[in-house]
């Protein structure tokens, strides 16, 4: 069993993102702790009030809410009252057991789950510390709990033993079907053992081929001034789903200061990996300059590798970054020199462009770059990475935005057809 507690200051949000889940049919209520209807009886307001009157009590004390997640291994298929008593004990052990509290069964993830809401406003208007209560008494909670009830305990090392040994075993991650940290955890692990990157974005350019990324937050947020580092899961629409979680708390803690280190040692690795890029992209351009822009791509991926033009909100291109799936690199084109920047190689894709149409349209199975994220259907096109398909190549750097086809418009205008000239004999 893994315990996680969270406070805050909103009793309402937290009422709120729980019944709409039993509302959506992803939850329910299985226990009403100190309340006097039962589970089923009881309305929205009638819990919010329940809760309200005791924080009125202490209307200085600001940060008087616990919303209390217990996560199971999927193999723990309990019963709603095993489930109950399980929580029951838990409240008991680090010290809510006299306070009201609700206990919600969550089906919206690839493990059973709880969520526990409560405030800690005593019945007397006393605050309840809960200052280092996941260390001084949650996870001794934990650990007299799993011996109860006989549940597997939770090892940080049971995760690092299911991560993969290789990149070829790695797998997307879709949410709702994985418990969230194992799924980060064996993406984040894999991607850095196994890519060189030497930055937050390129580290993003991978992971987002596996459905994470990485955010530091705002540029004026706290998390960004303290430096920290947050992973989260994208959902089918490149957006974030589901709660991000604290580098800090992944195995190997893959923080901010500690990606910084393994940065500045992959840079010692860059020149060899840029001479081997630099042959490859040269090799492409050669190509598109005898058949079309379209080789240059195909070229490309033959080799495993994929290039990413990075637009504007105006649709302005503004950069070039190669994802070598084959020496496992994030290299910036201007890394490999000016003449490699985006603008410079859509000029000369450009001039190379002889009535195509619609550049990026290879023939069919010619793409199979040498590494590809599991769980990725074949196509008619080939076997491909998911961004390699030629209608989703073109997107922004950090953003999983999908475009139509590999090169800005600007590339896609088909030349005017020169009229035949014959000669008279």
């Amino acid at each position: 069993m893994v315990a996680r507690i969270a406070t805050g200051k909103s009793i309402h949000g937290v009422l709120h993102y729980n019944e709409q889940k039993v509302q959506e049919g992803k939850a329910e209520l299985i226990l009403a702790s100190r309340f006097l209807q039962s589970p089923a009886d009881l309305t929205f307001q009638q819990k919010l009030r329940r809760f309200r009157r005791l924080q009125e009590m202490a209307p200085r004390v600001k940060t008087n809410v616990l919303h209390i997640s217990l996560n199971f291994h999927p193999t723990e298929q309990l019963t709603d009252i095993q489930y109950s008593q399980i929580a029951a004990s838990y409240m008991q052990r680090i010290g809510f057991g006299e306070q009201p509290y609700l206990v919600y069964r969550h089906h919206d993830a690839g493990h059973p789950h709880l969520h526990l809401v409560t405030t800690n406003i005593t019945r007397d208007g006393k605050r309840i510390n809960t200052h280092n209560i996941g260390r001084e008494k949650s996870e001794q909670a934990r650990k007299a709990i799993e011996q109860e009830f006989g549940l597997l305990p939770a090892q940080g090392n049971a995760i690092v033993a299911a991560l993969p040994r290789s990149l070829d075993q790695l797998e997307k991650v879709w949410y709702g079907q994985e418990e969230t940290r194992q799924g980060i955890a064996r993406v984040v692990h894999t991607i850095l053992k196994h890519f060189n990157v030497t930055s937050l974005p390129e580290l993003n350019v991978v992971l987002r081929q596996y459905n994470i990324t990485a955010d530091q937050g705002s540029a004026n947020s706290l998390m960004h001034r303290r430096k920290g580092l947050v992973y989260s899961i994208l959902g089918q629409d490149g957006q974030k789903a589901g709660v991000p979680l604290k580098a800090s708390s992944l195995p190997g803690r893959p923080t901010l200061a500690k990606l910084e280190k393994q940065f500045s040692y992959n840079r010692q690795h860059r020149p060899f990996l840029c001479n081997v890029l630099r042959t490859h992209v040269t090799q492409a351009l050669h190509q598109a300059d005898r058949d079309g822009p379209p080789a240059f791509l195909q070229h490309l991926n033959r080799a495993g590798i994929q290039v990413l033009f990075r637009e504007s909100a105006r649709g302005q291109v503004y950069g070039a970054t190669f994802l070598d799936y084959r020496n496992r690199a994030v290299i910036n084109g201007r890394e490999l020199g000016k003449a490699y920047g985006a603008r410079q190689l859509l000029a000369r894709l450009s001039r190379s462009q002889q009535g195509e149409g619609v550049v990026g349209t290879p023939r069919t199975g010619e793409i199979t770059p040498a590494i590809k994220p599991r769980g990725v259907a074949p196509t008619s096109r080939g076997i491909l990475p998911p961004a390699t398909q030629p209608e989703n190549v073109i997107r922004e750097l950090l953003e999983a935005r999908q475009e139509p086809a590999y090169l800005p418009a600007a590339l896609k205008r088909k030349k005017r057809k020169r009229k035949k000239r014959y000669q008279t004999l």
